[in-house]
């Protein structure tokens, strides 16, 4: 197979430029293929990975304009491969991770403020599926809000807002609901573009859209949607 991988390096002219391999292996995943390529014929490719086994995030790139893991990605002929999006490209498929790791700081998902008691089953469902999150950065690179608003929170902070939202230990609700609302769940547009490439299965959009139910229900107001009609003023 033969697969062009999109590098990077900041201390080179052109800094971007796409280099195709061909790949001698049988049905590798894309981590195989990268590992393959780096050790037998570009010892330069520079990538990321951890534990191979779908559950550490760190070896996340783009593979056809869409978010996969490298380890659990079956290559297929003629695959381009790129670095994830949002972020600063540090080298070839590495990126920074550091903006939106800022992002869960800003959104003020510290879930220190909190009290012990028991949790019913029900209770512990209502935020369970939001802590499976591997940290991948998969849905922050799929948000299209980010290419045209850089400072948006994006569904990996607001995911976890509301996994502290829903858990009935978390004192300090109204501290994450008052952060959430300025760059945050008003400027998500539900695209679910963030969705389909979780590979924990979880839904950053439903969890925005909870957040935007129990924003109104505590008072907080839609800023996009103004102050409504003045009728204090003839329309006719």
């Amino acid at each position: 197979m033969t697969v062009t991988i999109k590098r990077f390096h900041k201390e080179r002219e052109p800094q971007s430029i796409e280099m195709r391999y061909s790949i001698e292996l049988d049905a590798p995943t894309l981590l195989e293929a990268l590992t393959h390529l780096k050790r037998t014929k570009d010892a330069t490719l520079t990538f990321a990975s951890g534990c191979r086994s779908s559950v550490c995030g760190s070896c996340a790139v783009r593979v056809n304009g869409k978010e996969v893991l490298a380890c659990a990605y079956k290559v297929q002929e003629g695959d381009f491969i790129e670095p994830l999006r949002a972020m600063t490209v540090l080298k070839d498929l590495v990126v920074d991770h550091r903006a939106m790791a800022r992002t869960n700081t800003l959104a003020q998902n510290f879930g220190t403020a909190h009290t012990s008691k028991p949790q019913t089953p029900q209770e512990v469902a209502s935020f369970e599926h939001q802590s499976d999150c591997i940290l991948c950065a998969a849905c922050y690179s799929a948000c299209p809000v980010l290419a045209y608003k850089a400072d948006f929170m994006g569904p990996y902070a607001l995911t976890r807002s509301w996994r502290y939202v829903s858990d009935s230990r978390q004192e300090q609700i109204h501290t994450i609901m008052d952060a959430v609302q300025e760059n945050g769940i008003w400027d998500c547009t539900l695209c679910n573009e963030c969705v389909p490439v979780c590979p924990q299965g979880i839904a950053p959009k439903q969890d925005i859209a909870m957040l935007q139910a129990k924003s109104g229900v505590m008072g907080y107001v839609n800023p996009n949607f103004g102050t409504g009609l003045d009728f204090t003023t003839s329309m006719f």
